[in-house]
C-alpha cells in the first residue's frame, strides 16, 4: 500500500510541475512557430550567429539557448527541431548545444536561490554561462578535429517538426506535451527509487574524494552532492540555511554553488538531452570533468583573493 501512496504523491508532484511547464512552453512554442513561419526567426538569428558559430552550430539555435537560460531546458526543448531540422543537425550539433543548455538554464529563478545562500547573483551568473560556452567551445574543437559524432542525430524522440499545415503543428505539439509529461514522471518515479534503495546516498558517498579535488571541503560536500544529483534548488536551498547559520564557511559556499551552477540535476537533465540524441560522454562525463577542473580553478584564485575584495564583489553576509 505504501507503494502506491508514493507513486500517486509523485504522481501529483509532476503534474504540479508539469502545469508550470505547459503554461510557459506551449506559448512560447506557439509563438516561435508563428514568427518563424512570419521569417522573424531568419531575421534575428543573425544576432546569434557570432556565438553559435564559435561553437559550430546554426545561428537558429541562438532563440532556443535564449530561451533555455531565461525558461529552463524545458522551455527549448520543443523548439530545437521547429528551428532547425533533425534531418539537417549531427550527434555532434545535438551534444554541444546540450552542453550549453546544461550549463545555463533556468537563470532567474535558479540564480535568485544561489543568491540567497549569498554569493553574488551577477559573477555566479557570468560563471555559469562563460563556463558553458567555454566547455561546447572545447567539446566542439574535440568532435571537429576526431570527427567523433559527425553522423546525423538519431534522437530517441522527435519533440516537433515544423509542417505547413496548422492542425498538424497543434497536433505534434499535443504528443511532444504528452511525451515530457511521461519522461517526468518515469525521471520522478526513478529518482524516488533510487532515494528508497539507499542507492543516491551511495552515489553521493563516492562523490566525496572528486569534490575535494575541486576544492570542497566538510559539510559542503554533501550539499553539493545533493544539488548535483536533484538539482539547485535542493542543493542550494540547503545552503541558505547553513551559510545563515556559519556552519559552512562563506568560500565553501560559494565554490558550492560555482560548482552546482557547472552540474547539477545530472540524472534527470542528462537523460531528456540524450533523449534528443546527444552522447553521454560529452554532456556527462565531459561535463563532470570541466566542473572539478574548473571550480578547482576558482577555488586556487579564491585563496589569493582579499576578504575584503570577496565580500565587496563576489559573496554578501546575510544576517540568520
Amino acid at each position: 500500500m505504501p507503494i502506491f501512496v508514493t507513486i500517486w504523491q509523485k504522481t501529483r508532484e509532476t503534474l504540479d510541475i508539469y502545469w508550470v511547464l505547459v503554461r510557459i512552453t506551449v506559448p512560447i512554442a506557439i509563438l516561435t512557430e508563428l514568427l518563424s513561419r512570419m521569417g522573424a526567426i531568419e531575421a534575428v538569428a543573425p544576432a546569434f550567429a557570432p556565438v553559435m558559430n564559435l561553437v559550430g552550430l546554426p545561428p537558429e539555435l541562438g532563440l532556443a539557448w535564449l530561451t533555455a537560460m531565461l525558461v529552463g531546458i524545458w522551455g527549448a526543448v520543443p523548439l530545437i527541431f521547429t528551428l532547425v531540422p533533425a534531418s539537417s543537425l549531427s550527434g555532434a550539433d545535438i551534444t554541444v548545444f546540450s552542453a550549453l543548455i546544461l550549463f545555463a538554464h533556468g537563470l532567474p529563478i535558479e540564480q535568485k536561490i544561489i543568491e540567497k545562500a549569498g554569493p553574488g547573483m551577477l559573477v555566479t551568473t557570468a560563471l555559469r554561462i562563460g563556463g558553458g560556452l567555454l566547455y561546447a567551445l572545447l567539446l566542439h574543437q574535440v568532435l571537429e578535429v576526431t570527427g567523433w559524432l559527425s553522423g546525423p542525430v538519431n534522437p530517441a524522440w522527435i519533440t516537433m517538426s515544423a509542417t505547413p499545415d496548422w492542425a498538424d503543428y497543434l497536433l505534434g505539439l499535443g504528443k511532444t506535451m504528452i511525451w515530457m509529461f511521461v519522461i517526468l514522471l518515469v525521471l520522478s518515479l526513478g529518482l524516488e527509487i533510487l532515494r528508497l534503495t539507499g542507492l543516491l546516498a551511495l552515489m553521493m558517498k563516492a562523490l566525496s574524494p572528486l569534490l575535494r579535488l575541486a576544492g570542497i571541503r566538510g559539510e559542503a560536500e554533501h550539499l553539493t552532492a545533493i544539488g548535483l544529483f536533484l538539482g539547485i534548488s535542493y542543493g542550494a536551498g540547503f545552503l541558505i540555511r547553513e551559510a545563515q547559520s556559519g556552519a559552512i564557511s562563506p568560500r565553501q559556499v560559494f565554490l558550492s554553488c560555482v560548482f552546482m551552477g557547472f552540474a547539477h540535476s545530472v540524472i534527470e537533465d542528462t537523460l531528456v538531452v540524450m533523449s534528443l540524441g546527444a552522447d553521454v560522454y560529452g554532456v556527462l562525463v565531459g561535463r563532470l570533468v570541466f566542473a572539478i577542473a574548473a571550480t578547482a580553478v576558482i577555488a586556487a584564485l579564491l585563496h589569493r583573493l582579499s576578504d575584503e575584495m570577496f565580500f565587496a564583489r563576489m559573496f554578501r553576509l546575510r544576517s540568520t
